[in-house]
């Protein structure tokens, strides 16, 4: 392990914690960074430097879930005020609010932007078609407990999903909308992520990290670490990956022999939330004490170094 003494870009603004950082695709006019926290405020930054560019206002519960479609022109949001929304992403008005019977912990768009699905503590998973919005949405048959997160896969022909407190990845087949295979894990699965080319899935489990061929959900990599990991991400192009959690650290390790290379200090409380950039020169970490960070691997943009960008 070598100590790190980088200085990440520190991104204020939200007066609670966060429990969900998200990064767009990018774009003409660059990548984003969407935040959800239990302020009820998310916000959409500038993905290189962490300028704030806007609040989205309405919600009136903690915000679980923010996330954008490809194209960074939509974001979604999922609440504890039993709503879903979509928000115009360049004007920051809303578009659309989808009511639910239980908080809405996962949000996220389909790849080719045609739909959201949600997952809600009422262990459904809902579909929502954008183009008639304010048609019933469909429901894939619920699960055992509260729906934590979700991922489309394999150009929208599946759809994964982790419940809370239970182990294992449900993996549906959105062409019956049924079931298809649960993967076991040993613990429950507190994080999804995958990569920007959509061919890997990373999970956090307890002290477990694990990266899958999205084309096969075929098991590639399995890493025991030393700390648990509420959160994980992957860098195929540079070969690392990051993981984080209670212990307030960000490590970042060799995904080929799963040696520590790094740790990151400075959140003050628990890491909830990691996604390296679309450009894989960064990443950005969310923490219990309501600020996200955004940290450059060693020889990248070395003149962020030490800055700080403030929300309003």
């Amino acid at each position: 392990m070598t100590a790190n003494k980088k200085v990440p870009v520190v991104c204020h603004g939200h007066s609670r914690p966060i429990v969900e950082v998200n990064y767009s695709n990018l774009t003409p006019d660059g990548y984003f960074l969407a935040s959800a926290s239990k302020d009820g405020m998310p916000m959409l930054r500038h993905g290189e430097t962490g300028d704030w560019y806007g609040s989205f206002q309405g919600h009136k519960g903690a915000v679980w879930s923010c996330v954008m479609n490809e194209p960074a022109l939509l974001c979604a949001t999922g609440s504890a005020d039993f709503t879903a929304r979509v928000w115009d992403a360049c004007s920051g008005l809303q578009m659309h609010e989808f009511s639910h019977p239980h908080i809405v912990r996962s949000t996220n768009f389909s790849k080719n932007n045609n739909m959201l699905a949600t997952g809600c503590h009422d262990k459904l998973i809902r579909l929502y078609d954008l183009a008639a919005p304010e048609a019933a949405p469909q429901t894939l048959p619920p699960g055992e407990a509260a729906v934590r997160s979700m991922a489309w896969l394999q150009d929208d022909k599946a759809l994964v999903c982790v419940a809370n407190d239970k182990p294992g990845i449900q993996v549906f087949d959105m062409r019956t909308r049924q079931v298809a295979q649960t993967i076991p894990t040993n613990a429950p699965v507190t994080s999804i992520d995958v990569t920007f080319d959509g061919q890997y899935m990373t999970t956090a489990e307890g002290k477990t990290v694990r990266i899958f061929e999205t084309s096969t959900l075929k098991q590639v990599k399995e890493y025991t670490l030393e700390h648990v990991a509420e959160a994980a991400s992957f860098c195929p192009t540079k070969k690392k990956f990051v993981a984080g959690g209670g212990d307030m650290w960000i490590h970042l390790y060799d995904s080929e022999s799963g040696k520590e290379l790094e740790v990151n200090k400075g959140h003050h409380g628990p890491v909830h939330t990691l996604r390296f950039a679309p450009t894989y020169d960064s990443y950005a970490s969310g923490s219990e004490d309501g600020t996200i960070r955004i940290w450059y691997l060693d020889g990248e943009l070395d003149s962020f170094e030490g800055s700080k960008a403030n929300g309003a």
